[in-house]
C-alpha cells in the first residue's frame, strides 16, 4: 500500500511519514498543491493525506480534481473541525478529516480505518531484520529456533521503527514520536521503554540482536 502525504509543514511531514512507514506503508510526499497532483499522477497512492492550506494549489482545490477523476480515499488535515473547508472537502468526497495537533499513531489508525472502508486492507505483513522477525498483527518478535516473545503496544511501536532502520541511529525525539506521538512522551519515559524492551531481547532472544545507546542522540538496533 502507498501513500501520499501532502503537507507544507517539512516537519510534520517527516513525522508522519515516518510513522507511515513504520507500520508498513509506502509513502511519497509533496509540499505545495500542485506536486500534489503530479506525485498522485505518476505514484498512483492508494490514499492520500491532504492538508488543506497549502501553497500554490489549496487542499480543497487538490480534493476536487483528485475526485473529479478517481476514487483515490483521501484523508484532509485542518486546524479546526468546524472549519467551513471541511465540510466543504466531505462533500466534494474526502472520506475523513483529521485535526491538528494530531497523534501521528491516531493518524495511522485512521488511514487503516478508510482503506478498509474502501476495500484496500491495509494489514502489514512480517517485518524482517537480520536474525528478528516481528509480526505485527500478533504482537511478536521472533528469532530462529526461538519462541515468540510478546510486546506490549508500547513495545511493538517502539521495535517497529529500530527494525525498519536496524544498524542507523535514530534520533531520541523521532522513537519518542513514533511511540506515543509529537507531545506524548518524554526522554525518561523512552529510557524505560528501551530499557524493558532491552531486557526482552536479552533475556528471550539472547544472541539475536541488541539495542544499543548512542550518547546524546538516540538509539541503533544491531546485531548481537
Amino acid at each position: 500500500m502507498k501513500i501520499l502525504v501532502v503537507e507544507d509543514d517539512l516537519a510534520l511531514s517527516d513525522v508522519v511519514a515516518f510513522v507511515l512507514r513504520r507500520a508498513g506503508f509506502g509513502v511519497v510526499t509533496a509540499s505545495d498543491g500542485l506536486a500534489a497532483l503530479a506525485t498522485w499522477e505518476a505514484e498512483e497512492p492508494d490514499l492520500v493525506v491532504l492538508d488543506l492550506n497549502l501553497p500554490k494549489l489549496d487542499g480543497l482545490a487538490v480534493c476536487r480534481h483528485i475526485r473529479s477523476v478517481a476514487a483515490t480515499p483521501i484523508i484532509m488535515l485542518t486546524v479546526r473541525g468546524g472549519d467551513e473547508a471541511v465540510v466543504q472537502g466531505l462533500e466534494m468526497g474526502a472520506d475523513d478529516y483529521v485535526v491538528k495537533p494530531f497523534s501521528p499513531t491516531q493518524l495511522a489508525a485512521r488511514v487503516r480505518a478508510v482503506l478498509r472502508r474502501a476495500g484496500k486492507p491495509g494489514s502489514p505483513g512480517p517485518l524482517l531484520a537480520g536474525q528478528l522477525t516481528l509480526d505485527r498483527s500478533r504482537s511478536e518478535v521472533s528469532a530462529p529456533g526461538r519462541a515468540p516473545v510478546r510486546l506490549s503496544p508500547l513495545e511493538l511501536r517502539q521495535l517497529e521503527p529500530l527494525m525498519l532502520n536496524a544498524g542507523q541511529v535514530l534520533p531520541a525525539d523521532q522513537l519518542i514520536a513514533a511511540v506515543w506521538g509529537v507531545e506524548g512522551g518524554d526522554r525518561t519515559m523512552l529510557k524505560q521503554l528501551i530499557y524493558r524492551l532491552r531486557t526482552k531481547l536479552d533475556t528471550e532472544l539472547s544472541g539475536a540482536a541488541n539495542v544499543e545507546t548512542i550518547p546524546g542522540i538516540g538509539y541503533a538496533l544491531v546485531d548481537a
